[in-house]
Formats: structure tokens, C-alpha cells, sequence
């Protein structure tokens, strides 16, 4: 039955090669990165990506863009990459089972947005530089390489957010809200002071930049009572940087001893010290 269900993917709900021969071959070498066949096109295809987002780097570069050479060169060698993206992504439609779900999948999703800075660039000059997105398709060397340990730590980093994600909206809520009221009394306190505070939205952007402890120095006060609000500003954008962190950091903690965890006989108590012998709860041997 197993053996029926490989031949005919049609069956499986799963995303898999087409039922025809030719299909099938193709999805080896595409999709399959166990077979030497495959390796060698994945390969191949990460290189062509590194070698895509440095030319479309350099071609960024004025005086290699101007060159009658080089930005030339550049131009038709991102041409060049771009029709080979887009083969490469109508096979991949092609010998796949189920194109739209490939297609609504994440590299489906990336191989498609990685093509459209190229085609835009035809109708908004300088577009063609969001080519650089391409550089979300290396994400595959983790599948060539076999880093399959290294995807599951990025689950358990996603996981980890997921959970802090409703602590953290509330910390940057109040965050925001607190950002409004600082630049809005700034602007009450320096605005006769001729100091760049001319209104709120300005006022509101000195104190984003200082909160983040960024400080680019265009705006600053020059008054006693201003310059002890931006004390009080810059004392709090500390707490911007501890306190999501400090929540991330406990809930990757709080996996990390779920995961070593381990469950005792006697009473299903989860022991998460991982050189303990015997159960804290019952005292059994672990």
C-alpha cells in the first residue's frame, strides 16, 4: 500500500511529484536533496544566489553602475540570473503535485517575491535593489547541509516569541503611549527655546531616537526642564532593551528545561534537574 501511495503522489495530500514519469525525475533533482543529483542542483543554486545579490550590491555602487563596463556587465548578469530564477520556478510548478500549495509555502512565497524587484525595475528605476531579498533563499543550505538541528532551534526561537508575543505588545503599548506623552511635553517645554522642537511629530521622533538610545544628536534641549525630561527618557530606554529580552530569555530558559526534563515512574512528576538521581517529589530512582 506504501509502495502504491509513493507511485501515485496524486494520492498523497502531501506536496510531491506529479504522476508522470518526467515529473518524477524532475523532483529528484529539484526537490530531493538526498540524491547526488540533487545535491548538485542545490549547490548550484546557492551559488547563483550569492553571486545574484553581490552583482546587484556592486551594481548599486555609482561608479561601477556608470562604468560603461561593469554596469553592463552587471545589468545583463542579473538579467541573466533573473531568467534562470524564473526556469527554475516554472519547473518547479511543473513537477509538483499540488503547484498551488507550493506556491502559498514558504520558499514558494520567497522564490516569487525574489523574482518581482527585477520585473519592477522596468517601471520604478532603482526597484531592481530589493534583489537583495534573494539572500532569504540560503536559507536551503540549512536542508543541503543537513543543519536539521539548526531548524529546530529556530522552531524553538519562533515558540519562544509566540508565547512572550502578548507580554511583549503590551510592554511596547505602553511603550508607545509613553513615547506620545514625552514628546508632546517636550514640545510644551522647548518650543519657545528655538532649539528644533518645532512641533509634536518631530518632538515624538527626538524621543523615539533617544528612548532607543540611538542619539543621532540632530535634536537636543537646551532648556534645564527639557534636558531633565531627556534624562528621564534616556534612564528609560534601558528598560526598552531588559525588559523584552529578560521575557525572551526566561521562556528559551523555560524550554530548554522542558526539554531535559524527565518524568518519574512513581508519580508522573516532571524532574527538571538534569543531574538528579532520584525523584524530588517521591524520592523513586529516576
Amino acid at each position: 500500500m506504501d509502495q502504491q501511495n509513493r507511485d501515485n503522489p496524486m494520492s498523497n495530500p502531501t506536496l510531491g511529484p506529479g504522476p508522470r514519469t518526467w515529473q518524477r525525475r524532475w523532483y529528484e533533482v529539484i526537490f530531493e536533496h538526498d540524491t547526488p543529483a540533487g545535491r548538485r542542483f542545490d549547490v548550484l543554486l546557492l551559488i547563483v544566489i550569492v553571486v545574484s545579490v553581490v552583482a546587484v550590491s556592486l551594481e548599486s555602487v555609482k561608479g561601477m553602475r556608470e562604468s560603461a563596463v561593469w554596469g553592463s556587465l552587471l545589468t545583463k548578469l542579473e538579467w541573466f540570473i533573473t531568467g534562470l530564477f524564473t526556469i527554475e520556478l516554472i519547473a518547479r510548478l511543473a513537477c509538483v503535485n499540488r503547484p498551488a500549495r507550493y506556491v502559498f509555502s514558504f520558499f514558494g512565497v520567497v522564490d516569487i517575491v525574489s523574482l518581482l524587484p527585477s520585473f519592477l525595475g522596468i517601471f520604478l528605476p532603482g526597484a531592481q535593489s530589493l534583489a537583495t531579498i534573494r539572500t532569504l533563499r540560503l536559507l536551503r543550505v540549512f536542508r543541503v547541509l543537513k543543519l536539521a538541528h539548526h531548524v529546530r532551534e529556530s522552531q524553538g526561537w519562533l515558540l519562544a516569541i509566540r508565547k512572550t508575543w502578548p507580554k511583549i505588545t503590551v510592554f511596547i503599548t505602553v511603550i508607545l503611549c509613553t513615547i506620545v506623552v514625552l514628546g508632546s511635553i517636550m514640545y510644551l517645554i522647548e518650543a519657545g527655546a528655538d532649539s528644533g522642537f518645532d512641533n509634536i511629530p518631530v518632538s515624538i521622533y527626538w524621543a523615539i531616537v533617544t528612548m532607543t538610545t540611538v542619539g543621532y544628536g540632530d535634536i537636543a534641549p537646551v532648556t534645564p526642564q527639557g534636558k531633565a525630561v531627556a534624562s528621564l527618557v534616556m534612564l528609560l530606554g534601558y528598560a526598552i532593551i531588559i525588559v523584552p529580552t529578560g521575557l525572551f530569555s526566561a521562556e528559551v530558559m523555560s524550554q530548554k528545561s522542558q526539554q531535559s526534563a524527565r518524568k518519574c515512574e512513581g508519580c508522573n512528576f516532571q524532574v527538571t534537574d538534569p543531574d538528579a538521581i532520584y525523584c524530588s517529589r517521591c524520592g523513586n530512582q529516576l
